[in-house]
């Protein structure tokens, strides 16, 4: 197992020590900065942890995938922080959140330092002191009583103490362009009811003043916008964080921000260099076993050197993430989020190694599935975001694993082959279908139809999204003619039409949009709708043949989306 003093050692950094850098550091840059927190919180915030705490709860791989899991526990042992760093000088009075002020020695561009030097350093030093808890005021005093705290050389001797504080730390600019350790006890702003009414509006799933659609869309608005920034719904220091690194994004901020979760034991970085882009730059780092099933994956890993601990196959790895503008019109509408790059870092050079599929594997989560049904599968998982599952014993453990698992992957199972779905759904229907355990579900009845609801909504929500390609004339990756998109569309709502029995809201809505799309083509107008009948070719007569039955079906939707409505109304009433 590589030592935590040893990792990063050779990543170009001037290490003296474990804690202590051997000589000054300028950076101005905030890709440069970036890699100098990485070797600094990797090492002391992540491995050093690990490696002194017997029982350190690694992260598993899955935890890292979207839609993020809650936290099911909080591990109060384990270090926590906040920091964001501005490419500027900071505007003590006009800045937008609250910190005590830290002042660099040196006040003009060329260099200059302030005749006041030594009393501003032990201006900084008070001001470090008074904030950390009384127990460590004497020793941080006596250990940095010589010591300028805010060069950025002195940041790694100052983390353990910055850990202990409550609240966030600030780096930016000093007049010399270099970055230095600006503020601490931060407070970012989290205005998270008009933030989150803004963007429901936005999104059009709230109308302004209207209460019954602000509690129906609440919590998926929610769970959406927080997704965007990398968390489930969670602790007030990580939301304050995403919802501050939105609000600097919007004001076109050149900003890192970074934070690490006691519970999720995951270091969180967003970071916009002046690019423009809708969203942050996102990505997460921790501390991860790698499946032991994973053969090829673990022999690349081993072959290059890029194990922390090589028996417990723990590596770190750092995942990039894309975030996704919302689009009510597509099924997978709530998928806020994807993985755009998976990276395992060496843990002495820092060197990324890529490619490696570790994250997301399909094979792995079909194996997953499989040890769940057959109740080898040991773990545990939050039920509804309420109820902590241990392990997969029983009948009602099973299914309340296969809940949870079918939520998870919701979106990727909707868009993963038909080769892989049908191994799913032989398992999933196998288990669920059998004979053999209609006694157990019978006892089960709630549990067992809200799994197989699930199932069902991702079945034919799979049709759906086939017929979202369809609009666009595309079928199986591959570009298709008017006539075949009218044959496959066809067949697919023939085939939709004797499933409605399960009725799905969202999914009807996304079939009636779907055909609207269709039959409103504009060219598809003008070529073989409004022309004479005897215009047409025999294909184009065919086309409008698909056309009328096309409306037809549409039709049908529409029927059934009434009378259920009426339904519901006559029921409330």
């Amino acid at each position: 197992m590589i030592k935590w003093q040893e990792v990063f050692s050779k990543d170009g950094l001037p290490w003296q020590d474990a804690t202590q850098l051997s000589s000054s550091i300028a950076v101005s840059d905030l890709n440069a900065l970036k890699n100098l927190l990485d070797a600094v919180h990797i090492r002391l915030c992540l491995v050093k942890p690990y490696q002194e705490n017997k029982n350190y709860p690694l992260v598993e791989a899955r935890e890292l995938l979207p839609s993020f899991d809650n936290d099911m526990f909080e591990y109060k042992e384990l270090p926590g922080f906040a920091m964001v760093a501005f490419a500027r000088q900071l505007d003590y009075f006009s800045e937008i959140f609250q910190f005590d002020h830290l002042h660099p020695v040196i006040t003009e561009g060329d260099g200059a330092c302030c005749p006041l030097e030594n009393q501003v350093m032990v201006q900084n030093l008070q001001t470090l002191a008074s904030r950390l808890p009384r127990v460590h005021q004497d020793i941080f005093r006596q250990q940095f009583r010589s010591t300028d705290t805010v060069l950025l050389e002195t940041y790694p001797s100052l983390m353990p103490y910055l850990l202990s504080m409550d609240r966030a730390h600030v780096l930016a600019w000093g007049a010399d362009r270099q970055f230095h350790l600006a503020g601490i006890f931060a407070s970012f702003p989290s205005d998270i009811d008009s933030e989150l009414k803004r963007f429901g509006i936005r999104i059009g799933k709230f109308v302004y003043g209207d209460s019954d659609i602000y509690e129906r869309n609440r919590m998926f608005v929610y769970q959406y916008l927080m997704e965007l920034y990398g968390f489930p719904i969670v602790s007030e220091r990580r939301t304050s964080s995403a919802l501050f690194a939105r609000k600097l994004h919007k004001m076109g901020e050149r900003f890192l921000l970074r934070v690490l979760g006691q519970t999720d034991r995951t270091i969180t970085t967003y970071m916009a260099n002046g690019e423009n882009t809708r969203y942050p730059l996102l990505e997460k780092v921790a501390l991860v076993a790698v499946d032991a099933d994973q053969d090829e994956v673990l022999s690349i890993i081993d072959r290059d050197g890029f194990f922390l601990d090589k028996p417990r196959r723990v590596v770190i790895l750092r995942i990039k993430y894309r975030q996704h503008t919302f689009d009510p019109s597509n099924v997978r509408q709530d998928r806020a989020l994807s993985v755009v790059a998976q990276e395992v870092l060496h843990p002495i050079t820092g060197k990324a190694l890529t490619g490696l599929n570790i994250i997301k594997d399909t094979s792995n989560m079909f194996l997953r599935l499989n040890d769940i049904v057959r109740g080898e599968y040991t773990g545990r998982i939050i039920y509804k975001r309420t109820e902590v599952v241990e392990n997969t014993g029983t009948h009602e453990k099973r299914l309340k694993f296969l809940y949870s698992w079918l939520t998870k992957h919701q979106r990727r199972m909707i868009s993963y082959s038909d080769e892989f779905f049908s191994n799913v759904s032989k398992v999933l229907s196998n288990y669920l279908f059998s004979p053999d355990n209609d006694e157990a579900f019978e006892n089960l009845r709630e549990l067992y139809q809200e799994v197989c609801t699930r199932f069902s909504y991702i079945q034919q929500a799979r049709r759906v999204r086939i017929l979202e390609d369809l609009c666009q004339r595309t079928f199986k990756g591959a570009r298709i003619t008017y006539q075949q998109m009218f044959r496959e569309a066809l067949n697919l709502l023939n085939e939709l039409k004797f499933e409605i029995v399960s009725f799905f809201p969202g999914l009807v809505d996304a079939v009636i949009d779907c055909v609207e799309r269709i039959l409103r083509d504009s060219y598809l107008q003008r070529k073989y709708v409004e022309p004479p009948e005897d215009s047409l070719t025999p294909a184009g007569q065919e086309i409008r043949k698909n056309y009328r039955r096309l409306v037809s079906l549409q039709d049908g939707f529409k029927a059934v989306r009434k009378a259920r409505s009426s339904s519901k109304e006559n029921v409330g009433s």
